[in-house]
């Protein structure tokens, strides 16, 4: 099993590839969400504004799935399975701006709406794998 620590899955977490991030909805059903993700610290999170379905899952479960590949081979990839919790350091305003720097080029976040509020999640993986092929 791979762990966050692997040159590999750090090279795509911390470059600025797209992942999808997996929740569970109070019926059972699936919801997965391409999101910015970033590995800091040795810690993933991922930022979302608060009121959409995904975080609301984080917060009502925490179980989640997160898969992470370059644009150019999507037969390389991270996966990690484990529970996400909201992060209590008061950084959800600086992460999400830290975001899109890395993943537009922008110094401040240029999509926030009037009164959002912003949210950071932070993920304890339960289990890591990477997958090269091609």
């Amino acid at each position: 099993m791979a762990s966050l620590n692997d040159h590999e899955v750090k090279a795509l977490f911390e470059a600025p590839n797209v992942a999808v991030i997996s929740t569970k909805n109070p019926d059972g059903s699936i919801l997965s969400t391409v999101v910015w993700i970033s590995l800091e610290d040795g810690v993933l999170a991922v930022n979302s504004a608060d009121g959409r379905q995904w975080p609301g899952n984080l917060d009502r479960e925490g179980t989640v799935t997160v898969l992470a590949y370059p644009a150019d081979n999507p037969y390389e990839f991270a996966a990690v399975r484990g529970k996400a919790t909201r992060a209590t350091d008061g950084d959800d305003d600086a992460h999400i701006d830290r975001l899109a720097k890395r993943y537009i080029n922008q110094d401040t976040y240029p999509f926030r709406q009037p009164g959002e509020v912003r949210l950071k999640f932070v993920i304890e993986p339960d289990r890591v794998t990477y997958t090269k092929q091609g």
